[in-house]
């Protein structure tokens, strides 16, 4: 067998192999390595290499050996996932570098971080004034974390003491000019709710690259053609409008009666009518 023709084969099975490990590993391999998944990393990678060009007849030891990384690395991550001390040696431990808005300078010199490299990693936080900082730790992998004051935490619906309905996960309904009906189940909807909604919007199926539901079952949609605007749905303003219009009636039916009875009752009603659509304003106004 010709030498390129060969590398081409070995080239191949090493691709294979390297694809099946990879997989075996998980998707932990992925995400920002360990300093042990580094060398795990690096050395696989060599080894694939060494599978490929090497033209001795001794070219599947490289299998064996690229194995046998795999396999420690398996039960590493099994002495890791068991303990905490052997979580804590084989890989770097956190350290705090900032705690009530002070740099702690020890750690930092530990860590050979210097106060510039700091202030980039809080920069990139959203991050301006140190003083803002509680808590500021690094972690193992080396990306650093950042919990603010919390007079400078922005607030949220609990703090207002304003109780929200859970969110779902949108789900992308229409992808390449095709409707996907799994994702589409999921939100609750049928083939004939969403032809009624491109149909509001003046599109079809064919014309769609991308089309999205969200909790509350908003379509979004992204045409083919990028020169074609598509209308926004109104019909959140619109009620919205239509709200506010009746509760402007109740005010002037309780302006207008001279019953009592009646006038207190549309004063009623309109107070109560006024508190939802302050509740939900936020979502008519989108």
């Amino acid at each position: 067998m010709p030498q390129w023709l060969e590398i081409v084969f070995r080239t191949l099975c090493a691709v294979v192999v390297l694809f099946l490990m990879t997989k075996i590993l998980g998707k932990r391999q992925l995400t920002q390595l360990s300093f042990f998944e580094y060398l795990t990393g690096i050395s696989i990678g060599n080894l694939a290499a060494y599978i490929s060009l090497d033209l001795d007849a001794t070219w599947f030891l490289g299998l064996i050996a690229l194995s046998v990384w795999v396999i420690c690395s398996l039960i590493i991550e099994f002495l890791q996932l068991k303990s905490k001390k052997a979580r804590d040696f084989i890989d770097f431990k956190a350290t705090v570098l900032i705690k009530d808005g002070k740099i702690l300078e020890d750690n930092m010199k530990k860590e050979r971080l210097s106060t510039d490299e700091l202030m980039q990693q809080l920069r990139m936080k959203d991050v301006f004034k140190l003083a803002d900082v509680e808590f500021a730790i690094m972690e193992s992998s080396g990306e650093i974390n950042v919990l603010q004051s919390r007079e400078n935490l922005p607030l949220t619906p609990k703090d207002l003491g304003i109780q929200v309905a859970p969110e779902k996960v949108p789900q992308v309904v229409i992808m390449d000019g095709d409707i996907l009906d799994e994702p589409l189940r999921t939100m609750g909807f049928t083939q004939n709710w969403l032809y009624a909604e491109l149909d509001k919007l003046g599109a079809k199926v064919e014309d769609v690259y991308f089309a999205q539901v969200d909790t509350y079952g908003e379509l979004t949609v992204d045409l083919l053609d990028d020169q074609i605007q598509v209308p926004q749905n109104e019909e959140r303003k619109l009620l919205y409008a239509n709200l506010k219009k009746c509760q402007a009636d109740l005010e002037l039916f309780s302006l207008s009666t001279k019953s009592k009875k009646a006038k207190k009752m549309y004063e009623s009603t309109s107070q109560q009518l006024d508190q939802v659509i302050t509740d939900i304003a936020a979502l008519l106004k989108t």
